[in-house]
């Protein structure tokens, strides 16, 4: 096993540590995260605007980027919910996951990242049910 980072991990932390050096400078991070979106292509370009939708209509969470994907924080700059597109690491699906100020708990064992390939109405309204619950 290699003690070596990817291609693609060393590109995110590239994008972390300036992130974290745009938003100690005031840095519009919503700006930041349309523009990681905006680089899309394809699939994960419609899944993350979607996502950003979503998000911006269902709940009070401020867009930002992390790791260079768009991701959303809540009112103490902590992530709550992020996507990650398919191509930026070579997988077959893309992912839409929560972190741990999501409010996701349920028992002692429940699901904190989803693949997604397609949002159908259905499923749109299974992921406002899932940020609702996030945030509340």
């Amino acid at each position: 096993m290699s003690a070596t980072f990817s291609k693609e991990e060393r590109a995110a932390m590239r994008s972390a540590a300036a992130e974290a050096k745009a938003a100690k400078e005031g840095a519009d991070l919503e700006l930041a995260c349309l523009a990681a979106i905006a680089e899309m292509t394809g699939t994960d370009k419609e899944l993350a605007e979607t996502l950003h939708q979503l998000v911006k209509r269902h709940t009070t969470l401020g867009a930002k980027t992390w790791y260079g994907m768009p991701a959303y924080t809540n009112t103490d700059g902590k992530v709550v919910v992020f996507f990650q597109s398919a191509a930026k690491f070579k997988a077959r699906y893309a992912t839409i996951g929560f972190q741990q100020a999501a409010n996701l708990d349920e028992g002692n064992f429940w699901p904190n990242s989803y693949a997604v390939t397609e949002l159908t109405a259905a499923d749109q309204k299974q992921l406002v049910a899932l940020l609702k619950k996030a945030v509340s």
